[in-house]
């Protein structure tokens, strides 16, 4: 648990609620949020569970836990997908936008500028030397975030046995995370009707109350949505039918190659459909077909891809816009408008129904959040999100630590060195994320130029 929690909880509680936030300070948090939104989906909801809940107190623990619970259940990046829900709990359709566009858009940008460098000059090590040292603070990050929410989530003892066995199911045995939620889900009503105890909760004491008055948005807070009805929705949809069309129109009527872009739209929506389990799960069929069947791009392109969306803000998912601008590229002979276009157009169709899902589903979600039954069901899932969380954890962890395989001879030194001391940092003395990433960008940029001067 952070130190937040346990050295600072009388202070927390004593704070009022804050007023709500102004639409233009909520777009400078999301803009800034698509500069650092770092470490893949654990390392994203961290920061925003940091900024949202713990300084900015919009949103509290319980109302950022059941959204989280939401869109964990739905395809797609469900940190984007988080930040619109949240963006959209503020400030309604127009927050959702906002927040769910800016946590994409910076990345869309500095992919853009990687990939046309990519393709230009080939890879640029200065840019790699601040990722590098950025990575480490990044997985102590995420380490914080996840005892602050497993804290939070935890609630009985069941609860920690669903999430050990999701952490197993998931880490060891590669049990897709799609069927490890839907599991949760089975066993939740399954005890529901047989033995209600398991699902017993400890009773909310007063001060769990009274930290939940401490935040804009929390607990007690009227539904957010309840003027949305099954009308509303069903036009949601068809005006996301409208936008998924209109680009393919255009294609149609202005290009000599509208085969290609059709195959490069139709691909792409179906990739977003089926991204159940994060960008891991579905990357390896987007390989599988861009590089084997559709000749796209070759193998190695893809996974220096793969490297360049994990050095850049935003979901990890955006390594498909560097397969579309490589797509566009290649196709046309090394056409870098082209190459754009093909980055911009598998972004659109990548990203449009996370839109439809947050914008037409939510306020159905928010109504559930009163029922008890649903409570304790989505408790559950909650409890086996951590052991998911905790799998993208470690996954990332021995990612930064152990680059090249998992050995000793393998650790990367500097790596575990700077992790330790980034957590020591902002766990022990309280350094600010944002203060310590730039420190942090920079202390591998030193290690890069000492090292190649060495």
């Amino acid at each position: 648990m952070t130190q937040k929690i346990s050295v600072q909880p009388e202070t927390q509680a004593s704070l009022p609620a804050p007023e709500k936030p102004s639409f233009t300070e909520a777009l400078l948090f999301w803009l800034k949020l698509g500069f650092i939104s770092f470490g893949g989906p654990a390392g994203q909801i961290a920061i925003m569970h940091q900024f949202v809940v713990e300084q900015k107190r919009w949103v509290s623990d319980s109302r950022f836990l059941h959204a989280l619970n939401y869109c964990m259940l739905l395809p797609g990046p469900e940190a984007q997908q988080l930040a619109t829900y949240l963006g959209w709990l503020m400030h309604g359709v127009r927050g959702g936008l906002v927040a769910g566009i800016l946590f994409v858009l910076p990345s869309v940008f500095i992919l853009l500028g990687l990939s046309t460098a990519y393709v230009s000059f080939g890879t640029i090590p200065w840019v790699s030397a601040l990722f590098y040292g950025l990575k480490p603070a990044v997985v102590a990050i995420v380490v914080l975030a996840l005892l602050k929410i497993a804290g939070k989530s935890l609630k009985s003892w069941f609860h920690y046995t669903v999430a050990a066995v999701s952490f197993v199911s998931i880490f060891f045995l590669h049990v897709p995370f799609p069927f490890i939620i839907l599991g949760a889900i089975v066993i939740a009503f399954l005890l529901q009707k047989l033995h209600p105890p398991f699902l017993t909760e400890k009773p909310t004491t007063a001060k769990a109350q009274t930290d939940e008055e401490g935040y804009y948005l929390n607990a007690s807070s009227e539904v957010v949505g309840a003027g949305v009805n099954l009308t509303t929705s069903v036009l949601r949809v068809m005006i996301t039918i409208v936008l998924w069309a209109l680009p393919v129109a255009l294609f149609y009527f202005l290009t000599r190659d509208f085969a290609f872009w059709n195959t490069l739209i139709l691909f792409f929506t179906k990739a977003a459909l089926i991204t159940f389990g994060g960008a891991y799960a579905v990357l390896p069929y987007v390989a599988q077909v861009t590089v084997e069947q559709l000749n796209w791009l070759t193998k190695y392109e893809m996974i220096d891809g793969l490297a360049l969306g994990e050095t850049t803000p935003g979901p990890l998912i955006m390594v498909l816009a560097f397969v579309g601008y490589m797509a566009g590229y290649n196709h046309y002979s090394g056409s870098l408008t082209m190459g754009a276009v093909g980055l911009f157009t598998t972004t659109f169709y990548t990203f449009l129904p996370c839109f439809l899902f947050i914008l037409a589903g939510a306020p159905l979600i928010e109504r559930t959040r009163g029922n008890a039954a649903v409570k304790s069901v989505l408790g559950v899932v909650t409890a086996a999100v951590v052991g998911v969380v905790l799998n993208l954890t470690v996954y990332f962890g021995q990612a930064v630590l152990f680059p090249k395989e998992l050995s000793l001879s393998g650790l990367d030194y500097f790596a575990l060195a700077w992790t330790v001391i980034s957590f020591v940092a902002m766990y022990r003395f309280k350094i600010g994320m944002i203060t310590w990433i730039i420190i942090s960008a920079l202390a591998g940029l030193g290690y890069y130029l000492a090292t190649s001067l060495s």
